[in-house]
Order: C-alpha cells, then structure tokens, then sequence
C-alpha cells in the first residue's frame, strides 16, 4: 500500500508537470489504484464527486465560493455525500456493497480538480495516472 502511494504521487506529479493537468488531485491517482480492482467503489467515487460539483456549482449561483472556500466546500460535500452514501445505499441496495466511496477527502479533491481544470483533461489524466501507477506498483511488486 505504501509503494503504491509513493508511485502514484511521484506519476501525478510527472503528469502535472508534462502535461500541465493535475490528475484530479495528487494523492487521487494512488488510491484510485488501490482500489482498480474494485470498479464498483471508483464509480461511486466518481459520482460523489460529480454530485459534489453539481451541489458547489448550484450553491455558487448564491454564495461566494472561490479558493480556499470552494476547497473546504467541496471536500465538505464530498465527505458528506460519502457519509449519506455510507449510511443509505446498503439498506437500499443490500447486494450493493461493493459500491462504496473511496475514503472521506478523495470525493472533494477530485471535484476541486474538476471544477478548476477542464472537465475531460482531468478525467483522462486522472484515468492515465492511476493505470501508469497500478502497473508500476504490479511491475515493483512482481520483482
């Protein structure tokens, strides 16, 4: 777990650096390989962090958000759509538990990415790192 950690912070830093796009986050990369073999919890990640963003960009039209605010607002609503997806889609969907969210922060940090950068070039920055970080930690992990 920690290499994988390490690996994936050091590919998104090369990624930001290259390509100037911020794969989601830094720290987003390594937990989405973490859990690459789990599909079902990166997309419940995902849709926490577009809901997250569709509830920051509803709340804009009527509050300032920007900066530091925007941050703290996204990774409030990121943890708090993740805590509700927690407590309320088990006993909707018992079969269902697969589709979890990936930690507390990680829904807010990616939907700060998303509403900061261009929503595609993230994605598929984000896409390209955490496959470049899982097939490094496999490659060390093999030797």
């Amino acid at each position: 777990m920690l290499t994988t950690m390490l690996i994936g912070l050091f590919v998104a830093l090369v990624t930001a650096e290259i390509t100037g796009v911020v794969p989601g986050g830094l720290i987003v990369p390594a937990y989405l390989a973490l859990y690459l073999n789990q599909p079902g919890r990166i997309a419940a990640t995902l849709a926490a962090a577009f809901l997250a963003l569709g509830l920051y960009r509803a709340s804009a039209r009527y509050v300032l958000l920007f900066g530091r605010r925007r941050f703290v607002f996204l990774l409030l609503a990121g943890a708090l759509i993740g805590q509700v997806w927690f407590l309320i889609w088990p006993s909707l969907l018992p079969a269902a538990l697969d589709l979890r969210v990936i930690g507390w922060v990680i829904p807010g940090i990616l939907a700060n990415n998303l509403a900061r950068q261009k929503m595609i070039r993230t994605l598929a920055a984000l896409a390209a790192a955490t496959v470049a970080t899982w097939a490094l930690a496999e490659l060390i992990a093999f030797f």
